[in-house]
């Protein structure tokens, strides 16, 4: 799993890199090219494309840092934590949902991918099998229980 962040950002990163140096200047000099600067919507767009693709390689270089610093040792293996694989059912309608906990701004919906600082990571961290846990959500308290779970530890040696 952490691989597999780490690749996303690489990858992200990498095209960033690509649009600030190549496709942004591009963009920039088209735009100068045109004259006036003071009212040329081209060039002002350009340059804050700039600043915001610049900003976000330095917080993704950031992420990538500290994931180099998160140390799975300290990933329980025998209760859910980061990278757990959780299966749960709802104890009001009896549904089963499967799901990935996973770090906030690297998680992706489509794929069942669930932040462990959301109201549902938290409360499953630290559970196991057959535990039943109140998730507190805006449209109210959701009741569920842990029918298993698969830790990145699995991950690791399969």
């Amino acid at each position: 799993m952490l691989d597999q962040i780490r690749q996303r950002m690489a990858d992200e990163v990498e095209t960033l890199v690509h649009e600030l140096n190549v496709i942004l200047p591009k963009g920039i000099e088209k735009a100068v090219a045109q004259g006036d600067l003071r009212e040329n919507a081209e060039y002002s767009a350009a340059l804050e494309r700039q600043r915001f693709v610049q900003a976000r390689l330095n917080y993704l270089m950031g992420r990538i840092a500290r994931l180099g610093e998160l140390d799975t040792a300290h990933v329980p293996g025998d209760r859910i934590g980061f990278g757990s694989k959780v299966t749960v059912r709802d104890e009001d309608d009896g549904q089963i949902e499967s799901f990935v906990l996973t770090l906030g701004d690297e998680m992706d919906v489509a794929s069942d991918e669930v932040s462990i600082e959301s109201p549902l990571g938290q409360a499953l961290m630290g559970q196991k099998s057959g535990d039943a846990v109140a998730v507190e959500l805006p449209t109210g308290e959701r009741w569920l229980e842990v029918v298993s779970f698969t830790t990145i530890h699995d991950d690791i040696a399969s």
